[in-house]
């Protein structure tokens, strides 16, 4: 983990200098083309200092947006050079757009293209080199042995030593450093002990990967052991760590994949990302703004709907209650109160049609789902999303993973206040209707990006227009 920290630390630092740099390079010697001459002068330049304020802070954004300072420590060369060009693009599209309207470049003798060209060429040549340098030096340190990643294995019979043994007779080393092994059956005997430590069972994998700082998790099951892939993905998919399993378990193993070749030993990567980090950010920075503009755009809403509940019935406006979020983590969601006032005091109880406990005002709330309009709380606090499976009471969620253990799949993501379930299928009047709109929730998970969460936004609109809600 210290690895980690301090490599993302020099990415940083060296990003904020480079775009420094290219920028002052670009004014002094492309803008005013004074060259050396008009560095004892850099003070009278006003324009200068204040893109040499602002413009790290946007490129060092822009670079965290994409993605650049995330798995520092296992970078690629090869996909630095394409992520490298393609941020470079566009950001040189942005920033030389507000150059010419802050009337910076507008001056210039040369052409548009020409000095676009530049702007992006220094910048590209400064952020990219240094960078590149960078991960050529972690790549020689893995390979020397200098720099490497706790690995455990999961498994202990013969497919886990030879894996063992493949990665160890890498020519080209790719860091691995085997602390010990775990078993999964529990048998007497273990193989894969006679090279390294046996650090207990599966029932003890979260101590061990926390006492061990394990970085990387290899999964190696024998063809009877592969029932248990799918628990152990569960295990695994609240951890920092890289999870890789061998081929032949790709109809089994969900969620988005890659395939990843250690030289002789062909390894399936488990990801933890559904979506690419720059999808990603942007859903999440879209969650905030939508959510503070619903807030404010339907507080006449919200304010009416208060009364109406509180003329209505006896009770709070406000309901709420815990829900199962993201990596099983509880938390409190909020809902204008569709129900009369302790409506499951007798337990957990999911709503009919014709539910007799569903006040006046709660019938059109849920027709229009705008009893959901204080969820956008949630999403503020970062517990839910807009878009994103329904979250679920602890009580409901152990029944459905009795029959639907793929369902703790879901908890990968934050809960949303709309969902492809929530759409295509509606409310749920008990675990059989649950079980059955997991699937539409499972197809998004599958399918989670920025373009499908806004084909679910505007069918939810168009479903609190025709109510069409329970």
């Amino acid at each position: 983990m210290r690895n980690k920290r301090l490599q993302t630390f020099i990415y940083l630092l060296v990003d904020i200098i480079s775009s420094l740099a290219a920028w002052v390079i670009y004014y002094v010697f492309y803008v005013k083309q004074s060259g050396f001459e008009l560095f004892p002068g850099l003070h009278d330049h006003p324009e200068l200092i204040r893109g040499a304020a602002l413009f790290p802070f946007f490129w060092i954004f822009l670079y965290y947006f994409w993605g650049f300072y995330s798995n520092t420590t296992r970078r690629s060369r090869l996909k630095e050079l394409g992520a490298s060009l393609t941020v470079t693009l566009f950001g040189t599209l942005i920033l030389f757009t507000f150059l010419i309207y802050a009337d910076v470049v507008a001056g210039i003798s040369r052409s548009f293209y020409n000095s676009y060209l530049a702007f992006f060429l220094i910048q590209f040549l400064f952020s990219y080199f240094p960078r590149v340098t960078i991960t050529s030096m972690t790549i020689s340190a893995i390979r020397k042995g200098r720099l490497g990643f706790n690995t455990i294995i999961l498994g202990s019979d013969n497919k886990a030593v030879s894996i063992y043994k493949d990665i160890q007779e890498q020519i080209r080393p790719t860091g691995n450093q085997f602390v010990g092994f775990v078993n999964i059956n529990g048998n007497n005997t273990y193989p894969l002990e006679e090279y390294m430590p046996h650090l207990g069972g599966l029932d003890k994998l979260g101590e061990i990967i926390s006492n061990y700082a394990v970085e990387e998790v290899i999964i190696a099951l024998e063809p009877s052991e592969n029932g248990k892939i799918e628990k152990i993905i569960n295990m695994l998919d609240d951890r920092d760590v890289e999870i890789k399993a061998i081929p032949g378990m790709q109809d089994i193993l969900t969620g988005r994949v890659r395939v990843n070749t250690i030289v002789a030993t062909p390894l399936i990567q488990v990801s933890h990302n559904l979506m690419p980090s720059w999808q990603y950010n942007l859903k999440q920075g879209l969650d905030i703004i939508i959510s503070l503009a619903a807030l404010i755009l339907l507080l006449p809403v919200s304010l009416a709907i208060a009364i109406w509940i509180k003329f209505d019935s006896r009770g709070s406006v406000i309901y709420s209650h815990e829900r199962i979020g993201r990596n099983g983590k509880p938390f409190t969601i909020y809902k204008f109160r569709t129900m009369i006032e302790n409506a499951e005091q007798n337990g957990p109880e999911l709503s009919s049609e014709n539910d007799a406990r569903v006040t006046r005002p709660g019938r059109f709330l849920r027709k229009t789902r705008l009893d959901e309009i204080p969820n956008f709380i949630n999403v503020l606090k970062g517990e839910m999303s807009i878009v994103g499976p329904r979250p679920e009471r602890q009580y409901y969620i152990d029944q459905i993973v009795k029959n639907a253990p793929h369902y703790r799949l879901l908890l990968r993501v934050k809960p949303g206040i709309t969902s492809w379930g929530q759409v295509k299928y509606g409310y749920a009047v008990n675990v059989q209707q649950m079980l059955q709109r997991l699937k539409y929730d499972m197809i998004y998970l599958e399918n989670m990006s920025i373009f499908v969460d806004f084909q679910i936004l505007i069918l939810t609109v168009l479903t609190i227009f025709k109510q069409k809600g329970v």
